[in-house]
This record gives C-alpha cells, structure tokens and sequence, in this order.
C-alpha cells in the first residue's frame, strides 16, 4: 500500500464500489492510465492546484482531460478536486491498483533487460517468479538497460532478483576486494 492513509482511504472506497459492481479490472485499467498521465505531465497537477482556476474549471479540466473513464472513477477524480485533494490522484490510483492487484493474487514487477522481452520470455518469468512472492502471476514492466550487459534483474515490491551480468561482476569484484 501507498504511505498516504487519505489516498488510501479514497481507493478503498472506490475499490469497494468497483468489487460491488463487477469493474475492477476495467476501473484499474482506466486508473493505470490517469496515473501514467498525471505522473508524466507534472504540470497537470500544478493547473489544478492553482488559485487562479474555480473548482468548477479544475473540475472541467478533468472532464476533458479523463472524458472516457467511468463513472466511478470520474465522480473520484471530482470528490478529489472538491476536498482539494488533487495531489493525490497518483496516490489514490496506485492505492486501488494495489488493492486489486491483492485481489486477483498479482504482483507488480520491473524486468530490466537489455534488450525487449517477448511474450513468451515474460511469461516464464511471470510463471517462475510469481510464486516465489506467493502471487499467482506478475504484471511485468519491461526496461531495457544496456547497462546490465547480459541477464535480467527482476524488482518485484520491496525484492530484487539480479541475474544480470553487470550484478554478477560486480558481486565477483567485492569478493576479490575482500
């Protein structure tokens, strides 16, 4: 879980209502896309956050900007504009991604590789891997790192697994150091 109790509490809520109503995946779905929108476009959160707008322009704003994501998640992003809560809409999004993914037995995981992983390589790593954090399966991001030089390196929460060639000589040099 994220370490904002506000957020949270709000993707709580809306997890609890999207459970109700059979919308999990699709809400987390549409909440990947706000967060990877507002986390890449840090201005956005300064315009709403601004004095110089009513609520009803930031709440406009968000109209426009989110017009296709469901009712659920527009009245969120609404209610976190009229509580002037709009600094956490990342917070919340991944707050309820966290939750769902608790949900359907998922982790999050970062594979760094040098170079793309297909389907297939992304899927045995999510089969390998997955039960080693006590998951069903993960939900791979893929960085391509020229700087591993060869192998992968895995960060799935708070674990990392470091196959990558660069991992390896560098734990080669400490104990030749030591």
């Amino acid at each position: 879980m994220s370490q904002n109790i506000v957020a949270e509490r709000y993707a709580l809520a809306l997890f609890q209502l999207a459970k109700e109503h059979n919308l999990i995946q699709k809400i987390e779905e549409e909440l990947r896309v706000v967060r990877k929108s507002v986390s890449e476009n840090p201005g956005f959160i300064t315009l709403l956050t601004s004095p110089n707008l009513s609520l009803h322009e930031k709440k406009n704003i968000l109209q426009n900007t989110f017009s296709n994501v469901s009712p659920f998640v527009a009245h969120t992003l609404q209610l976190l504009i009229d509580r002037h809560r709009q600094s956490d809409i990342v917070d919340v999004a991944t707050a309820f991604i966290d939750l769902a993914n608790e949900e359907n037995g998922v982790a999050e995981a970062t594979v760094y590789s040098t170079r793309p992983l297909t389907a297939e390589e992304a899927e045995r790593i999510s089969a390998s891997f997955a039960p080693r954090v006590g998951r069903r399966s993960l939900n791979i991001e893929n960085i391509v790192d020229s700087n591993i030089l060869g192998g992968v390196k895995i960060r799935i929460e708070n674990r990392i697994y470091d196959g990558s060639l660069r991992g390896k000589l560098d734990r080669l040099e400490r104990t030749l150091i030591s």
